[in-house]
């Protein structure tokens, strides 16, 4: 280390972390520096310290490194959706494979027999449902209407983003402005929008009633932006359509598998519908799903793996912890025409005992898809690896997003149950964010 200027010694930046941040040691310390990429030298500016780390800021790139690029969004490095953007695309997925395969050996004790290619796909535009901020903040000139700042609760000042659909993004400076003129401005903190094939629905939360003036308000912006307008006023069984109410339902096609999708805009689908479809390829591709199968798929929710896996001709039983979600599945298959060879029911899988698990009785294979805290209780039911009566699959497919609990539930199938992590890989379905989705395959050994 040395000292550049005053108060700002430059380093030499080894790695990123899983926050994107550059990381370097200093006399013994380690230095966490947003807006730093490995293998540059920077120059940056404490802004905590401990006693074994701080964190910093950069205050100047002195040599760069050949995977910096600039930016694409105006608004970057102050709202907080998008950590990543100064790295090129290519090298923020080989990152997120450094990232996931350190999990899986520090936490999990495993390596992957093969690495899987990533997945990857359009980096801009990409994100078909987001939840949007909106505030009135009479200093900043009127409405908010954007992500949360970095590391804050306030909201950007920002008029587009660039990870959001064009016609989504353009919609920005328009809401600032349709919330500005209603008399609940500062009573709307949020507008989720959920990108269908058909249409766009943006849901306004509402603290507070509409008024008699604001109606009109609202059907001209959706008449102008072709749009479709939902409202919440309180739990989740407030949410209902405002205006047209003949717009077409929300909903995704699968071509490979021929089967479409309804949902509603506050039922959880992916975010991004492209990689969604190669994801669900790779994903049978790993499982090898066969008629005559019973197969269940844990974690269900809508059913956006069970029905391809249906389609194999395998017997598919889903299981979900919202009754909402089971529901829209039951209602799919009907639609798709496979209720033949599916059920669903409604199952908190964080309370999975072994007894519960052995009540299922047994499956040829497995596909879980878990929300972040991963799949401890269901993959602590499986019977040990030398217990040889209880219902153990051959085959796992495991879809995460969150490479620490893929990391840990790892750990139990490979060194207790009798597995082997045959594949693993990452599939990059937030580009430009942290987030790393991945899939793995395991199979008993």
């Amino acid at each position: 280390m040395q000292n550049h200027a005053q108060n700002h010694p430059s380093v030499v930046i080894e790695s990123l972390d899983q926050e994107a941040r550059g990381v370097t040691h200093v006399e013994g310390k380690v230095i966490f520096i947003d807006g730093a990429l490995p293998g540059e030298t920077v120059t940056y500016q404490s802004r905590k310290r401990k006693p074994s780390y701080e964190f910093a800021d950069v205050v100047e790139v002195l040599q760069s490194s050949n995977t910096r690029v600039t930016p694409k969004c105006p608004h970057f490095g102050v709202c907080g959706g998008c950590a990543l953007q100064h790295m090129d695309v290519g090298a923020q997925v080989a990152a997120k494979q450094r990232m996931l395969e350190a999990d899986l050996w520090h936490i999990g004790r495993a390596k992957p027999e093969r690495v899987l290619p990533a997945i990857h796909g359009p980096s801009w535009g990409y994100r078909h449902k987001a939840r949007l901020r909106a505030r009135y903040v009479p200093k900043k000139g009127g409405v908010l209407v954007g992500f949360n700042e970095k590391a804050s609760s306030y909201v950007a000042d920002m008029q587009t983003c660039a990870i959001l659909p064009p016609h989504v993004s353009a919609l920005i400076v328009p809401l600032q402005e349709l919330i500005e003129q209603l008399s609940i401005r500062d009573r709307l903190p949020q507008i989720e929008v959920a990108v269908g094939e058909d249409v766009t629905v943006l849901l306004l939360r509402i603290l507070e009633p509409l008024q008699p003036q604001d109606e009109p308000l609202l059907r001209a912006f959706a008449d102008r932006h072709q749009v479709q307008l939902w409202t919440q006023s309180k739990g989740p069984d407030t949410v209902k359509p405002f205006y047209p109410l003949d717009a077409p339902a929300l909903k995704y096609h699968l071509p490979e598998f021929d089967l479409e999708f309804p949902f509603k805009p506050t039922e959880f689908t992916q975010v991004n519908p492209h990689i969604n479809q190669v994801m669900i390829r790779r994903a049978m591709q790993l499982l090898q799903p066969q008629a005559g199968e019973r197969i269940a798929d844990f974690f269900c929710g809508l059913g956006n793996f069970t029905l391809p896996i249906a389609r194999s001709g395998a017997q598919v039983f889903g299981f979900e912890g919202s009754a909402a979600l089971v529901a829209r599945a039951v209602e799919s298959a009907q639609l798709n025409k496979l209720q033949g060879n599916t059920e669903f029911s409604e199952a908190d899988l964080f309370l999975m005992t072994p007894e519960k698990l052995a009540a299922l009785g047994h499956f040829d294979k497995w596909l879980i898809d878990p929300p972040r805290d991963g799949a401890l209780e269901l993959i602590k039911s499986l019977p040990e690896a030398d217990d040889q009566s209880g219902p153990r699959p051959n085959r796992i497919v495991y879809v995460s997003c969150n490479p620490a609990t893929l990391a840990r539930d790892t750990g139990i199938l490979v060194a207790l149950k009798g597995y082997r992590l045959v594949a693993s890989g990452v599939i990059n379905m937030f580009p430009h964010t942290t987030h790393v989705e991945s899939i793995a395959l395991f199979e008993r050994a």
